[in-house]
């Protein structure tokens, strides 16, 4: 990437407020919605999306989007490519015929779900999120893909909370690609 994309990220990254301990004590919240609150910073963060998926998964063929704010990346990005757009969601949110995946958390179980008309074997899948924190949802929604015949060529978030490690969760051999790192 070029200097002008660097601009842009320290520009994107001048926008994300945090909020000290939300939702509870000892959290460090990273807010993406303060930096998409205007115009000009969604049109930013469009761009190095965009940007980004053609010069590290130009080969993508659907974008994924995790619950909740995924789907709004998922689906501008989609658009501009040009591509499908897909929603990994929580349990009994999606209609019609769904394959699930069930996961681990700090705290007990979750399930995601995806339509399973949506996948055909071979496509070429891009999970996209706001954020990855311990990866586990990332994670799950791979596994989720690949079950159902996907091949997941790459998972691109906006922010990467580094000190968690998250990214070490994901299977091997999945590049994950952050436009912004916090410890």
């Amino acid at each position: 990437m070029d200097a002008d994309y660097e601009k842009k990220l320290l520009e994107l990254k001048s926008k994300i407020k945090s909020f000290p301990d939300f939702p509870k004590p000892g959290i460090l919240f990273w807010d993406i919605f303060s930096a998409i609150s205007d115009g000009p910073t969604c049109k930013l963060l469009q761009s190095l999306l965009v940007q980004t998926v053609k010069a590290k998964f130009p080969e993508v063929e659907a974008v994924i989007g995790l619950e909740s704010r995924g789907f709004l990346f998922s689906f501008a990005l989609a658009a501009e490519l040009g591509i499908g757009c897909l929603p990994v969601r929580k349990k009994g949110k999606l209609p019609g015929e769904v394959v699930s995946y069930k996961y681990e958390l700090e705290y007990g179980t979750d399930v995601l779900e995806l339509q399973k008309n949506t996948i055909r074997p071979g496509l070429k899948c891009l999970i996209v999120d706001d954020l990855i924190a311990t990866g586990g949802s990332i994670t799950a929604a791979t596994q989720l893909l690949k079950s159902s015949g996907a091949d997941v060529i790459g998972c691109l978030l906006v922010i990467e909370l580094t000190s968690l490690q998250g990214r070490h969760n994901i299977p091997k051999g999945i590049p994950v690609h952050s436009l912004i790192k916090y410890d």
